[in-house]
C-alpha cells in the first residue's frame, strides 16, 4: 500500500519514527515533509497529503503535528477524505471499523513514541467492517457534493 506522511515541526520526530515503522511492515512510504524541526506551518504539509489522499495517489496517509487537530481539520476539506484524530488505541480501531477513515492524524506533543506506534499497527491492522456503516458512509459523501455545489 502507498501511504503519504507529513507532519510540522511539532511532529517531525514522531514522523521520523512513524514512516520507519510504516515501512518496515511492508508498506510505501511517501514522506511529504517536513524535514526537520525547524518551525514550519502545518497546513502546507496536512494539504499536500489529504490531496494525495483524495486524488487517488496514494491508498493512506499519516499526518502529525503538534495535537493532531490542526491536521486533521485541513485533511477534511479534501473531497473522499476521511482524517480522524486517533491518540488512543479505541479510536484508531473505530476510525477503521466503523469510518473507514484513509488519513491517520496524532498530536505528536500528546502521544507518546510507543503509543503512537501501538495506535498506527492498529490503524493499519483494522479492517472496515461495511455493513451498516457503508450507508453511513454513503451520506457523508452526499453531504459532501452538496457542500461542494454550494
Amino acid at each position: 500500500m502507498k501511504v503519504a506522511i507529513g507532519s510540522d515541526h511539532a511532529g517531525f520526530e514522531l514522523k521520523e519514527v512513524i514512516s520507519h515503522m510504516v515501512k518496515k511492515m511492508g508498506h510505501e512510504v511517501i514522506d511529504m515533509g517536513t524535514g526537520s524541526s525547524c518551525s514550519v506551518d502545518y497546513p502546507d504539509y496536512a494539504e499536500a497529503v489529504a490531496k494525495a489522499v483524495s486524488d487517488g495517489a496514494v491508498e493512506r496517509g499519516i499526518l502529525i503535528c503538534g495535537t493532531g487537530i490542526g491536521m486533521s481539520i485541513v485533511a477534511n476539506k479534501f473531497k473522499n477524505v476521511r482524517a480522524a484524530l486517533c491518540n488512543d488505541l479505541f479510536t484508531a480501531k473505530m476510525s477503521r471499523l466503523h469510518n473507514d477513515a484513509n488519513i491517520l492524524c496524532i498530536g505528536g506533543r500528546v502521544v507518546g513514541k510507543d503509543l503512537a506506534m501501538e495506535i498506527v499497527n492498529v490503524w493499519f491492522n483494522t479492517s472496515f467492517e461495511g455493513g451498516r456503516h457503508i450507508r453511513r458512509l454513503e451520506k457523508i459523501n452526499l453531504i459532501e457534493r452538496k457542500v461542494i455545489d454550494r
